[in-house]
């Protein structure tokens, strides 16, 4: 077969003819024009931008005893022995195919030997990224010190698969994608030297479906080249690409404009009917968007358009289109591609796709009514509306002065400076309808009988349990503390929400806990979770109540080692029971907060008792709720 495809035909032979990498090829030209050239070489890359032309054009070049420029001449006898693969010391070997540590050993047993004809032994090792890691230890040694005169050029396409030990002993060179005008540029150049007639519309569509690939925009010419009797036209290269028509863009955009979903699902239909591919038409649409986006913000900049062209109907629509709309189109089109690619029904994704863009409903119009809206202007007695901006900044000034009137009256009053020496802050609460609410009757339960042994006996033994528990059950729990533990009941604060609501409701995890405690301490108390932004505040409404109940009623008759208590003042005294009885009792554990008897928080200066509320402090307290609310009005307390 005498005929060859272009991309064989047309393979660079010089430097200057790899398209897109001139940083690359001038810094090679450069080493050998200065004498000074690497041993090894790490080509990477996507498919078809020049690694492999760039590996064998570097093998003539330094062969090469007639070097112009650090170009190879392409006339001498090795040049044109290494371009048809007849010279013996340049050997490209493909990986993929030759990817043992046998194949590789006997490259470095043939290494050692000194080249036949050429200068240089070169090795150019494809897609090296298949090679087995005994392959790639096997190459290590020689790769770092080879004999003289080798050199190995390695090329691939996934350079994340080659160790970092391989990687270190090269000088690597990472081929960029080409762009859109470089491949148009060098696809001019083939055609005319072809004697091929083209049209220069047809050439980026082209160099588009490519993806930054010169080999696949020489393979999809040679298919428009034979589809359309050696003359290449936008027809051609559409039909043979399978893009659409900037007609057909703006018809579907139009129809998204209008919020038209009848004619949207129909021009859909006639595009996949035509044998347009999906895919291809979703990234059409995106970079439709893009210009469309693009010539909205900066319509002097008309190169930078990529899909468009400019005419009439496409500044037209850039007018109609706003910009917040293509950023809702954009995203639902990138949504959907990602969709597609694990589809075998893309075009349902497609359909969805449609419906949801000429649903789309923009805030222009809400945005150009708000704007013709006079602005409102608050007045002590008044409310009326003044556009004029002198008047804002005159009646906002009026505004602050009212404020500042009504802030010195409250510290008049004594309110301010009140607020300065209370200890308890009053903050406005978050407004958050799903805030988790722990059961406070099971927490003051085991609050009752709580032990500070009991805590610190769980405190030890808590890493050790999470340690138990698996991978998912101690994510839950990682970020929990034991605060209160009795013999029947342990409260765990949680530093999140949600994670306090997954514990409670988890019954599997709930089960473990106790299992797990029954085999660290004996018995197994039940668990009962509380966010730590709540627990102080129920701790300390726990410790108010408690303080409550055990001080005697105004009414009811005190005994006389309670009366002489408080007269000494000393605080060991222990409360009456709740019969009110005449005669003192022991009390048990539950009133040991407020006793000398050690209580479960002793010794945790994090949640020390607090201190003895002031009437004052209450006093700014209900002041608060009366101007507040209850509802929003939190105490916390330094």
């Amino acid at each position: 077969m005498s005929y060859q495809a272009l991309y064989r035909v047309w393979r660079p032979q010089r430097f200057q003819d790899i398209a897109g990498q001139r940083a690359i090829t001038q810094t090679l030209r450069n080493a050998l024009i200065q004498g000074k050239s690497s041993h090894a070489y790490l080509f990477t890359g996507p498919r078809g931008t020049g690694k492999t032309s760039a590996a064998k054009i570097f093998a003539k070049a330094i062969n090469c005893h007639f070097l112009e420029n650090g170009e190879p001449c392409n006339e001498c006898e090795s040049c044109k022995a290494i371009t048809s693969g007849q010279l013996n010391d340049v050997i490209e070997i493909d990986a993929a195919s030759n990817n043992g540590v046998e194949e590789i050993r006997d490259i470095r047993d043939k290494a050692k030997y000194a080249p036949t004809s050429a200068d240089y032994k070169v090795y150019i090792i494809d897609e090296v990224h298949m090679l087995s890691t005994g392959a790639f230890n096997a190459l290590l040694k020689t790769l770092e010190e080879p004999p003289k005169n080798v050199i190995f050029i390695l090329a691939t396409t996934e350079p994340h698969k080659i160790p970092l030990t391989i990687i270190s002993r090269t000088q690597r060179f990472d081929f960029k994608r080409i762009s859109v005008k470089d491949i148009c540029e060098r696809m001019v150049y083939i055609l005319n030297q072809e004697k091929i007639g083209f049209e220069d519309a047809a050439l980026p569509v082209i160099a588009r479906v490519a993806e930054g690939g010169m080999r696949d925009a020489l393979s999809i010419l040679d298919q428009v080249i034979s589809y359309g009797d050696d003359m290449v036209t936008l027809a051609n290269a559409m039909s043979v690409t399978g893009s659409l028509t900037q007609e057909l863009l703006l018809n579907y955009f139009d129809a998204i404009l209008t919020h038209n979903t009848e004619q949207g699902l129909s021009l859909l239909q006639s595009i996949l009917a035509e044998g347009k591919d999906a895919a291809r038409f979703v990234e059409d649409l995106i970079l439709f968007s893009r210009d469309l986006l693009v010539y909205q913000q900066a319509p002097q900049m008309i190169e930078l358009l990529e899909e468009a062209s400019a005419d009439s109907s496409f500044k037209e629509l850039s007018e109609k289109m706003p910009a917040e709309s293509l950023y809702q189109v954009i995203t639902i089109l990138n949504e959907t591609q990602s969709e597609m690619r694990f589809s075998n029904h893309p075009d349902i994704y497609l359909e969805v796709a449609t419906v949801k863009m000429t649903q789309l409903r923009g805030t222009t119009g809400v945005t150009a009514v708000v704007s013709e809206m006079p602005i409102p202007v608050h007045t002590a007695n008044s409310v009326q509306s003044q556009p004029s901006s002198n008047g804002d900044v005159s009646q906002l000034e009026a505004e602050m002065q009212a404020l500042k009137k009504q802030l010195q009256e409250m510290k008049e009053q004594g309110i301010g400076t009140a607020v300065k020496k209370a200890p308890a802050k009053v903050v406005q609460k978050k407004a958050n309808g799903g805030q988790f609410k722990p059961n406070t009757t099971a927490i003051y339960s085991v609050l009752k009988e709580a032990t500070k042994d009991n805590l610190l006996q769980l405190r030890d033994l808590w890493p050790d349990l999470l340690n138990m528990l698996s991978v998912t059950q101690r994510a839950i729990m990682k970020a929990s503390t034991p605060v209160a533990a009795s013999p029947s009941g342990l409260i765990v604060s949680f530093e999140y929400d949600i994670l306090c609501q997954k514990a409670t409701n988890d019954t599997e995890l709930s089960e473990a806990i106790s299992e797990y405690m029954r085999r660290l301490i004996g018995h197994t108390p039940t668990m009962i979770c509380v966010p730590s932004e709540q627990w102080p505040t129920i701790r300390t409404q726990y410790l108010s109540q408690n303080k409550a109940a055990s001080s005697p009623s105004e009414e009811s008759p005190a005994s006389p080692a309670m009366n002489q208590g408080s007269a000494t003042g000393t605080q060991g005294t222990k409360p009456v029971t709740e019969s009110n009885s005449t005669k003192p009792e022991p009390q048990q554990s539950q009133q040991a907060e407020f006793t000398n008897v050690p209580s479960p928080f002793d010794g945790l200066d994090d949640f020390a008792a607090p201190p003895e509320e002031n009437p004052e402090d209450n006093s700014i307290v209900s002041e608060a709720m009366q101007l507040f609310g209850e509802s929003i009005v939190e105490v916390i307390n330094d």
